[in-house]
């Protein structure tokens, strides 16, 4: 029987006639030679997705002023993004694994740079909010297939491990760098170039991409599940848009939590996340598959990086707008007071994956939850006058070694053992997990910075307006919400001691997944 250009027979032809004189690894797979080149692309391109989720944070006090956006409101800008980027990451990373990882990875490049430039000239905030969920949809076809290019490209055990080192590094510290950057181009420029400078990067990193990185993907017939993603973004949306219906819009109200127009929201999105579960029961070929979620260390994986997303995402924009607006720092200063952070993240990074093979995932993850959940706490002490060098910066050095300790057995405990044909799906969950986290988590905790700030101001509502009255009540905002954030990732802490069971002689192993090149 003739073989069809697109059979997998001949995708493994091709592959083997492409490595044939490669480099072995132990297990004896074929190491691409431009896999270290690969990497550079790949991680040009994480850290431009990662950064943007970040980068309007110091170039949001500009924006609110421009288009004039409300407090309530404000969060739009940040979970816009995440809302789309994580409800359409798991169809992304399926389409990436059937259309072809490269070609989704370079639509996702130019795609990402077109919703860039739209944010740039918004004249309007709806225009804005808009631009930046495209942005997230464009994304979500990015980022896993940039991951599910380093599951298939590094095969051995110390090689995959430095990759996504290389990685975390950037999953943790991008946040971070994107602030500096906001703050840089926001006091210099404007607050519009934060956005449209992904332009020149995205066309860089095509460029590189073209010849250094290698097309895989699966085998067996392509099948979406449209009705799995339409239904999962459709609960997320409506679980944000229910928490952004019950922060209170001005000093004379309380929160909305049990108001009808509240509860309503709240019901469709139960309505709609359960109906995605259901479909995925039932679909021959879910978004996702239950024999991922179910594994026990894998579904951990995820539990965890969402709780932390919940927990802490939402600090850069809180701490943002504390810096900014309570102690009356620049953007560019601003920017600057964060880069104890990334550099925290990028030296934690380092040490977790030289002890990751030593000690396993759960030594690195426990503590460093908890001295997540410590930064957050001593953040939450925080004054209108409290000083930057003992109260600020001692708690961001505590909480960027601390998430270091956690991105990285995450990553590599999440994707474990997986086989190649869920490679683009689980490293989706990951992406997914944390930006879904980070979305749900910025609503609820605006909404709890908003109630705190307005119950502040109602109580003192005899004192008069001063500038140190608002100081005082936003600062109130602002420390509740890094306590809720602090319960969060002690609540992740507690998932990790019980439910995670992987050990170090597991993680060491090569967990020889086929690598399928098509020429």
């Amino acid at each position: 029987m003739s073989r069809t250009p697109d059979s997998p027979t001949l995708e493994a032809d091709a592959a083997a006639a492409d490595t044939r004189g490669w480099e072995l690894s132990t297990a004896g797979q074929p190491l691409d030679p431009l896999r270290w080149r690969a990497l550079l692309v790949i991680a040009i391109a994480q850290l431009m997705v990662v950064l943007d989720a970040s980068i309007v944070n110091l170039a949001l006090p500009s924006a609110k002023a421009d288009l004039g956006i409300s407090d309530a409101d404000q969060q739009w800008i940040v979970t816009a993004y995440t809302l789309a980027f994580g409800g359409l990451l798991l169809l992304g990373g399926r389409i990436a694994d059937y259309v072809g990882r490269k070609r989704m990875f370079i639509v996702g490049l130019l795609g990402f740079a077109g919703a860039s430039a739209l944010g740039g000239i918004a004249i309007s905030a709806g225009l804005l909010f808009a631009a930046r969920a495209l942005q997230g949809g464009f994304a979500a076809m990015l980022a896993p297939a940039a991951l599910s290019l380093i599951t298939v490209t590094f095969h051995e055990p110390k090689e995959r491990a430095r990759a996504f080192g290389v990685y975390g590094a950037i999953a943790g510290g991008g946040a971070a760098i994107g602030l500096l950057l906001g703050g840089v181009l926001t006091e210099y420029f404007s607050w519009r170039w934060c956005l449209l400078v992904n332009v020149p990067i995205a066309i860089v990193a095509v460029a590189l991409a073209v010849p250094f990185v290698r097309e895989s993907r699966a085998s067996g017939a392509a099948q979406y599940d449209v009705a799995g993603a339409v239904t999962v973004t459709a609960g997320l949306v409506s679980l944000v848009y229910g928490f952004t219906k019950a922060a209170p819009h001005s000093v004379t109200e309380s929160a909305h939590w049990t108001e009808p127009s509240t509860l309503v929201w709240f019901g469709l999105a139960l309505v709609m996340l359960v109906s995605f579960f259901v479909i995925e029961t039932r679909v021959p070929n879910p978004l996702v598959p239950m024999r991922i979620l179910l594994e026990r260390n894998r579904g951990t994986s995820y539990l965890v990086s969402l709780i932390v997303g919940i927990g802490l995402f939402a600090m850069f924009l809180f701490l943002g707008l504390y810096l900014q607006v309570v102690l009356g720092y620049t953007p560019i200063v601003a920017g600057f007071a964060f880069l104890p952070f990334s550099a925290g993240i990028i030296v934690g990074a380092g040490l977790a994956s030289q002890l990751l093979p030593r000690v396993g995932p759960k030594p690195l993850m426990v503590p460093g939850l908890l001295a997540g959940a410590a930064g957050l706490l001593f953040l939450s002490r925080l004054q209108p006058d409290s000083s930057y060098a003992t109260h600020v910066l001692p708690a961001m050095i505590v909480l960027s070694l601390g998430m270091a300790f956690v991105f990285i057995p995450v990553s590599t405990t999440a994707l474990h053992g997986i086989g190649h044909e869920d490679a683009g799906v689980g490293s989706a969950l990951i992406n997914t997990s944390q930006q879904v986290g980070g979305a749900v988590g910025t609503a609820l905790l605006n909404t709890v910075a908003v109630a705190a700030t307005t119950a502040y101001l109602a109580a003192h509502a005899g004192s008069g307006q001063s500038r140190q009255l608002v100081d005082a009540a936003l600062t109130e905002g602002y420390t509740r919400a890094f306590l809720v954030g602090s319960g969060f990732l002690v609540a992740a802490a507690i998932v990790t001691l019980l439910m995670l069971k992987i050990g170090k002689n597991a993680v060491a192993e090569d967990d020889d997944v086929p690598l399928v090149h098509v020429a």
